[in-house]
């Protein structure tokens, strides 16, 4: 049996889409650029705010990035007004987590969203204290995939990596559990394909939030 879950944020608890959309339409508009479709932020998204600004602006015709030492701190500032604009759980997630804390299995957050703004939401979604650690981006502290944060998590938890499970919706999220040597789970309700999860080491892929149950109890 798993020992401990770490849970990416945007894309695999929570819809987030629309916040961060939002946030970095804002800076595409405030250099004239048009809003990009809420839908292209799925792929924009995953690597920090920062990165999918870029990614933004670069769709929009700023293909250098000129805009983005400007831009970004107003990007981080609109977020920071409206961080749960349109946000939500996925189905079952919050039955699964309840589910996860009765067996006495601890539970985590690893973001590359804002840290403070990842409290924030997970913790409104949540409630204070319900996850027993929450780690998004901070200065310092290098982004996934990078797996420092994930290995620092799990020595907080006091557990092994190879003990935990880390599951998430994006090719960064495999990358950072497999690089941590954790057993990474790509979910297929988030931001990206299942075929980005694949070609990226998902030992596996799993469609409904329910079946981490499973995989918690039958996996060594």
């Amino acid at each position: 049996m798993k020992k401990a879950c770490i849970f990416d944020l945007d894309g695999t608890l929570a819809d987030t889409v629309e916040s961060i959309a939002r946030a970095v339409n804002r800076g595409l508009e405030y250099f004239g650029y048009g809003k990009r479709p809420v839908q292209e932020y799925k792929y924009y998204a995953g690597d920090g705010l920062n990165v999918a600004f870029l990614r933004a602006l670069r769709r929009a015709g700023d293909v250098d990035g000129r805009c983005l030492k400007e831009g970004t701190p107003l990007v981080r500032q609109w977020l920071a007004q409206e961080p749960l604009y349109r946000v939500k759980p996925y189905p079952g997630i919050e039955e699964t987590l309840a589910r996860m804390k009765e067996m006495g299995l601890p539970i985590a957050v690893l973001s590359n969203k804002p840290h403070k703004q990842a409290v924030q939401v997970v913790e409104t979604l949540f409630g204070q204290g319900y996850f027993d650690r929450i780690q998004g981006q901070i200065e310092g502290v290098l982004p996934k995939p990078d797996p420092a944060g994930a290995l620092k998590m799990a020595k907080d938890l006091g557990v092994s990596c190879g003990s935990c499970l880390y599951v998430g919706d994006t090719n960064t999220d495999m990358l950072t559990g497999n690089r941590a040597g954790m057993y990474t789970v790509g979910v297929t309700w988030g931001f990206r394909p299942r075929e980005e999860l694949e070609e990226n080491g998902a030992k596996r892929i799993i469609q409904k939030p329910e079946e981490l149950l499973l995989l918690v109890k039958e996996l060594p």
